[in-house]
C-alpha cells in the first residue's frame, strides 16, 4: 500500500507532495493555455490561478516527522465543538459561508456528532424546514434563508464490552484501508465497489463499517466527504466533533486540493486545460446521471475540472490526472464524457459507439481518488497517496504506463 503522509508546522505551508523512491520525468511541459473546449477568455481567470507544476527533479523525497506534542485545540473550534444539541425547535439563518451548501451537510457541519440516519429521518419525515417549507437532503441552500429544526439527539453510546466476531472482521478490514491516522484524522483507500453510505438494499457500506469504532462516549468516526461507489482511493474521515467541524468547514472554503488519476478514452487535445459547465441532476426509474445544463436551469451548479494528460497508450487511450475545483455528483465522470474522451468502464457516462475495449483490461471504472491534501486541525497539512487499485494496476500493466513516474498534478490552478 502506498502511503504519504506530511505534517508541517504551519497551517498555512502547502503540502510538496513528495514520495520515496520515485524518479522524475523530465522535460514535462506545463502548457499555460485554457481549454478549447470552453473557449475561455484570459479575464475568466481569477487571481488565485497558477499553471500546472511540477516538482523540481533531483529533490529528495521529504517525510514528516510525528507530532510529538498535541497542540491545544483553538478557543474558538473548542467552543464549536462542544456546543450542545438543541433540546426544542430552534430557527437558524443560514450564513454567506453556508449559501449553497446542501441541507444534510449543512446539519453535518453545524452539529457534527449526528449520524447521518438520524440527519436523513428529520429531513424525511418533513421535521427540518426551509422559509417553512418541507426539504430534501440534497436542496442547497441560500443565504439568510430561516431553517427550523427540531430538537436532535446523538446516537446512544454502545456498550462498552468485546466485539463481535463480525465487528472484528470489520475493524481489520478497516486497518487494511488505512493509510493515515491520528487522534482526530482518519484517511482511508476505499476499495472499488464499496459504497461509502446506505442506499436501497445496501448493506454494507463505510459508514456502517464505522460503527466498530465507536469510542468510550459513543462517538463515532464522522464521513467528511463522499466518493462515488466505484471509485478507489483516499477517503477523508473525523474522529472527533472538532475535527469534523473544522474539516467540513476546509472542504466548504476549498481548502482540500483532491487529485485524481483516471483512464479515458482517446487523447484530450490540448493535452491540459479546464472545463466549466453547469451541471443538473436528471432522473429516471431506472437511473440518476449528471447532464450538462445551462445556467439558470433548475438545480443546476457550477463545476469547474482542471486535467492533464500524464501518458498515452498510442490515440486510443490517455492516462489524465484530474483536479476539481467543485465537488459536484458525478463531476469528473460527467466532465469527462462531456470533452468526448469518457473514463474507461463508466456505466453511466461512457456513451461511446462502436468503441471496444482493448484485450485484457477490465471493464470496470477506472478512476481512482489518489491524493488529498488538507490542513490539519490542529495545525500543519495531512498528504495522503492511494495506490491503483488492482484493475486499474492491471491495466497500466498492460498498456506499459508506469504509475511510480509521475507524481499527481501537485500545483493545479484553485479558483
Amino acid at each position: 500500500m502506498s502511503r504519504r503522509i506530511k505534517r508541517t508546522t504551519s497551517p498555512g505551508n502547502r503540502a510538496k507532495g513528495r514520495e520515496k523512491g520515485r524518479d522524475k520525468a523530465s522535460g514535462k511541459a506545463r502548457s499555460k493555455s485554457a481549454s478549447e473546449h470552453r473557449g475561455r477568455k484570459a479575464d475568466d481567470r481569477k487571481s488565485g490561478d497558477r499553471p500546472f507544476a511540477q516538482r523540481a527533479p533531483g529533490k529528495p523525497p521529504r517525510f514528516a516527522e510525528p507530532r510529538r506534542q498535541e497542540r491545544p485545540e483553538p478557543a474558538a473550534a473548542k467552543v464549536a465543538s462542544e456546543l450542545p444539541l438543541p433540546t426544542k425547535v430552534q430557527t437558524v439563518v443560514v450564513t454567506a459561508d453556508e449559501d449553497n451548501m446542501r441541507v444534510d451537510r449543512f446539519l453535518e457541519a453545524r452539529f457534527p456528532g449526528l449520524s447521518f440516519s438520524h440527519i436523513q429521518r428529520i429531513v424525511r419525515k418533513g421535521e427540518l424546514r426551509v422559509n417553512g417549507k418541507r426539504a430534501d437532503s440534497k436542496d442547497r441552500l441560500e443565504e439568510g434563508q430561516s431553517v427550523r429544526i427540531p430538537p436532535l439527539r446523538l446516537d446512544a453510546p454502545k456498550t462498552a464490552g468485546v466485539l463481535s466476531e463480525a465487528e472484528t472482521r470489520t475493524l481489520q478490514a478497516l486497518k487494511e484501508m488505512t493509510l493515515y491516522e491520528d487522534d482526530d484524522v482518519l484517511v482511508l483507500n476505499k476499495p472499488a465497489g464499496l459504497a461509502v453510505q446506505g442506499g436501497s438494499g445496501m448493506t454494507r457500506h463505510v459508514d456502517q463499517m464505522l460503527e466498530v469504532m465507536r469510542d468510550a462516549k459513543g462517538q463515532k468516526p464522522r464521513l467528511v466527504h463522499r466518493i462515488d461507489r466505484e471509485t478507489s482511493g483516499c477517503l477523508l474521515i473525523a474522529k472527533t466533533r472538532f475535527a469534523a467541524s473544522y474539516l467540513t468547514g476546509a472542504f466548504r472554503h476549498r481548502s482540500a486540493r483532491k487529485i485524481y488519476w483516471a483512464l479515458v478514452a482517446g487523447v484530450p487535445k490540448p493535452k491540459q486545460g479546464r472545463i466549466s459547465t453547469y451541471l443538473a441532476k436528471e432522473e429516471s426509474e431506472e437511473d440518476t446521471i449528471m447532464r450538462i445544463a445551462a445556467h439558470g436551469d433548475e438545480g443546476a451548479s457550477h463545476a469547474v475540472t482542471y486535467y492533464a494528460v500524464v501518458e498515452t497508450s498510442a490515440t486510443k487511450l490517455a492516462w489524465v490526472s484530474l483536479k476539481p475545483v467543485t465537488g459536484r455528483t458525478h463531476q469528473l465522470r460527467a466532465h469527462m464524457a462531456h470533452i468526448n474522451h469518457a473514463i474507461v468502464g463508466d456505466p453511466k457516462y461512457f456513451n461511446k459507439e462502436n468503441w471496444e475495449l482493448p484485450g485484457g483490461l477490465q471493464n470496470r471504472l477506472h478512476l481512482l481518488a489518489r491524493r488529498i491534501v488538507i490542513p490539519h486541525p490542529r495545525g500543519g497539512v495531512i498528504d495522503a497517496t492511494a495506490p491503483l487499485p488492482p484493475h486499474m494496476q492491471q491495466s497500466w500493466n498492460l498498456l506499459g504506463l508506469e504509475a511510480e513516474r509521475f507524481d499527481p498534478i501537485e500545483n493545479a490552478p484553485e479558483e
